[in-house]
């Protein structure tokens, strides 16, 4: 393991009397080579299984390069088998890395991001250990790794190849080594916090928390996901916005095609300026607009014209309407004058919830989810004052248990949720 004594940025004149950083730059084995091929994964799996204690694993994706989220590089270190690097894209079988890691404990930073790529390649924790997840129970606060790594190992990550396409191949050296050092002092970070979690009696519901990461389902698909295109408030009309759908279907469909990022097959940009030219009956020639003038956007011209034509043609009845029906509660800040009530609840939790979090050093959305307040409380699970508090309290548990709040979460907020449900009105405010 190489470490850099150099401050990995320029001091600044008042940090002129602080120690720099160390840096991270080698591993402490070397970088190893590219597992390849199947032999080699074999033999890794060997050596990972005979190695001792938790597994840090990583995931490098190609996000903005290729479509969808798949790995396209893992590193996976455990004590006694050292660091390996793994391709998924050329030993797309990983069932004898799945065999070795049985039973065991994984150790990953910031779980929820890599967990999906790893399913896909057929690699799923027993156990899991979530080091930024933890920091973030132990009110840290940077949880980023390189940070994280700084505050409590006292050395720091350099970052720079962080948003490299990683579908590249071959993969340049020294992002093989950004990669194992990704996994170097996973182990290690997680052996401090440990710790510091049972010191400070949050372990157990650290491992609740980590079970209910492990476990999540799949995210459902979007409603609309096309309305998220970057500039679409800019849009007005019915027809405009079947114009955004139409282009934002057209490169979905080419960039799943080709597996390439739909940012890099066409623009938002382009999609506005082609919509926002579309008249109530006439559709654009594409190839005058500047937004079009670019090569990537030429080159399936002859698909998103079709597409703007399309839209241009729908019957109004087929149009989209400008705006898709809340399945939840409405914004918060709308709540003083939909509903003063349930403003007041609100508030009273949010009051509730800031304390609890100071006291325990657990930011409020880990405490329980911002969207599960507002759901509670803007439809409550029962009409204040029909039921007896043990009752009050049963009725909301289940909720609470139902919506997926875990064991230590309910114990936690039960009583605020119920001081927040149980707001006497003000009723000296005339709202006559």
């Amino acid at each position: 393991m190489v470490i850099d004594e150099q401050s990995p940025q320029e001091p600044t004149q008042a940090s002129w009397d602080l120690p720099a950083i160390p840096v991270l730059t080698e591993p402490r084995d070397g970088v190893p080579p590219v597992i390849e091929s199947r032999y080699e994964l074999v033999t890794a799996a060997e050596l990972l299984a005979a190695g001792t204690g938790p597994l840090a694993i990583d995931a490098e994706r190609a996000s903005g390069y290729r479509y969808g989220q798949r790995a396209y590089l893992i590193q996976v270190r455990r004590e006694g088998s050292g660091t390996h690097l793994i391709d998924p894209i050329a030993v797309p079988d990983l069932s004898p890395l799945a065999t070795a890691f049985a039973g065991t404990q994984w150790v990953l930073h910031a779980a929820s991001q890599d967990l999906p790529c790893l399913r896909e390649v057929g690699l799923q924790p027993d156990s899991l250990f979530d080091t930024e997840l933890a920091a973030r129970l132990l009110g840290y606060p940077r949880v980023g790794l390189s940070g994280l790594l700084e505050d409590v190992l006292g050395v720091s990550l350099a970052k720079e190849h962080s948003a490299a396409d990683w579908s590249t191949r071959p993969l340049p050296e020294p992002w093989l080594r950004y990669a194992a050092l990704d996994v170097e002092l996973l182990i290690e970070l997680r052996d401090i916090i440990e710790g510091e979690l049972r010191k400070a009696g949050k372990y157990d519901l650290a491992m609740q928390e980590f079970e209910a990461v492990r476990n999540a389902p799949a995210a459902a698909p979007r409603v609309d996901p096309w309305r998220r295109t970057s500039g679409l408030h800019k849009i007005r009309k019915p027809r405009q916005l079947a114009a955004v759908r139409a282009l934002w279907e057209a490169r979905d469909d080419v960039a799943r095609k080709r597996d390439v990022s739909p940012g890099r097959v066409l623009p938002d940009t382009a999609i506005v300026a082609a919509a926002t030219a579309l008249t109530d009956a006439t559709a654009p020639d594409l190839s005058t607009l500047p937004a079009f003038a670019g090569r990537g956007a030429r080159r399936h011209l002859t698909q998103w014209q079709s597409a703007i034509v399309q839209a241009s043609l729908l019957p109004d009845a087929q149009l989209p309407p400008a705006t898709v029906p809340a399945s939840g509660p409405p914004p918060a800040r709308s709540w003083p004058d939909k509903d003063p009530v349930a403003a007041r609840r609100l508030a009273v939790a949010k009051d509730g919830l800031a304390a609890l979090s100071a006291k325990n050093a657990i930011p409020v959305e880990n405490l329980i989810t911002p969207e599960l307040v507002r759901r509670v409380l803007w439809s409550p699970p029962f009409d204040p004052g029909t039921l007896q508090p043990d009752h009050e309290r049963q009725s909301l548990r289940t909720v609470l248990q139902d919506a997926g709040a875990r064991p230590w979460q309910i114990e936690l907020t039960l009583e605020i949720f119920i001081d927040a449900l149980n707001v006497v009105p003000d009723l000296s405010v005339d709202e006559s």
